[in-house]
């Protein structure tokens, strides 16, 4: 029975700690996900655009070499 003990002793500092804690309101997860979005767009316009570059870079590096 030793392990039920533990168990409940676990789970009460669980709900202990829970109860600690807080949590963001609906305004702030709309904020949050909002600035995470919007830099996840951001940043891949960004490497496509970089992408695109360095393709270039090589088709012009080759060609020349090739030629």
């Amino acid at each position: 029975m030793n392990w039920w003990k533990k168990m409940t002793t676990f789970f009460s500092e669980v709900r202990s700690e829970i109860k600690k804690s807080s949590f963001p309101g609906r305004e702030e997860v709309i904020g949050t996900t909002s600035v995470v979005l919007i830099t996840c767009v951001v940043f891949a316009i960004f490497l496509w655009i970089t992408d695109m570059a360095i393709i270039k870079g090589y088709e012009s590096i080759i060609r020349a070499l090739g030629s």
